[in-house]
């Protein structure tokens, strides 16, 4: 199902008013709209979304970088553009990443990604793809798309080359989510599938038009669309619901190239916040989760590693250890030695 982007539907409408005699009214009104400082109405519902700026970034790309004053950070690969950041060069064994230092609170929220995936490797001879996080964890290179494995939160992948031999289900680039709680790994040889919640086949690469990702969570509710048609419509990729995801966890985007690469860019992301009407058992069903989950979906428990022991500890149980043995050998030695004793004496 396509659905109107705001671009395509009532922006355009409310700039072919623009030539009207109020027209530069109506140019301030539209500046204030997208800046993010008024609300915006969303569907048929009672629903606005609020954008954040803390959780956002486009260009000129200001609070990017390393220092403690800014908003975002990156690691490895990743260099600021004049038009773009790009997370990795079309270059081989590269891994980069854009990481958000604030941590998200909001209940409800939308995040729309605006990307590119080029370069100049033909017929599956390209890779591997980026991915969008929400998780507990920030900065922490790993193998899953440039970020680390066993992650605790949500991933959404944009895979463009099949590991997995004898591939004829799905054709890739291929789009799939995951939900972890940090006890699962990602499947590289199968490509995601055993913990993937939903996914589908998403043609982004070298494309002369622009290319948008969008995740939406309200409700519990999961849902990520597509623009990538260049028809400025979204189309549905997936819809889970039942999705639990604690709040206080950091968005943030990575790449990974191997043997075969490509240019991995980000143009923007901009994070809305939903303002969405809850009943009153709504309210009591959405309470606040500490571990993420996915209802109808058995997550393995996650186990506690023990905590390192201390010196003085580890001290203390190797003496106990000795003196218990010393202690076994000498009541050993007088068992044995009552066991000769009684020996003799039945010999005599």
């Amino acid at each position: 199902m396509a659905v109107a982007l705001g671009r395509s539907g009532w922006w355009w409408c409310w700039a072919r008013r623009l030539s009207a005699p109020n027209g530069s009214r109506m140019l301030l009104f539209l500046l204030l709209l997208g800046s993010g400082q008024g609300p915006r109405q969303v569907g048929a519902g009672q629903t606005f979304e609020y954008l954040k700026r803390e959780h956002s970034l486009s260009k000129p790309y200001q609070g990017v970088g390393t220092g403690s004053s800014s908003l975002w950070n990156l690691m490895g690969s990743a260099m600021v553009m004049t038009q773009y950041i790009r997370l990795t060069p079309d270059m081989q064994s590269k891994q980069g990443a854009l990481w958000n230092r604030v941590p998200c609170f909001l209940r409800d929220w939308e995040l729309q990604v605006h990307f590119r995936i080029h370069g100049q490797g033909k017929k599956n001879l390209h890779g591997d793809g980026l991915a969008i996080w929400y998780t507990k964890d920030r900065m922490q290179p790993g193998p899953v798309f440039g970020n680390m494995d066993k992650f605790v939160g949500l991933g959404v992948f944009v895979d463009t080359y099949p590991n997995e031999e004898k591939q004829q289900e799905r054709v890739f680039p291929y789009i799939s989510a995951m939900v972890n709680n940090g006890s699962l790994s990602y499947d590289h040889e199968r490509d995601g599938r055993p913990t993937e919640l939903g996914g589908c086949t998403a043609i982004v690469r070298n494309l002369h038009y622009d290319t948008f990702l969008v995740i939406r969570y309200v409700k519990r509710h999961l849902t990520i669309m597509m623009d990538i048609d260049g028809k400025h419509e979204w189309r549905d990729c997936i819809e889970v619901p039942g999705v639990r995801l604690p709040r206080g966890y950091y968005f943030g985007t990575s790449s990974i190239t191997g043997d075969l690469s490509d240019n991995h860019d980000l143009v923007s992301l901009k994070l809305f916040e939903l303002t969405v009407e809850r009943t009153p058992e709504e309210e009591k069903l959405h309470r606040d989760v500490f571990l993420p989950s996915v209802d109808n979906m058995k997550l393995p428990a996650m186990t506690a590693p023990l905590p390192p022991l201390s010196g003085l500890a580890l001290f203390l149980i190797v003496f106990f250890s000795l003196v218990f043995s010393v202690f076994a050998i000498v009541i050993g030695i007088i068992l044995y030695n009552k066991w000769q004793e009684q020996s003799r004496k039945r010999f005599y």
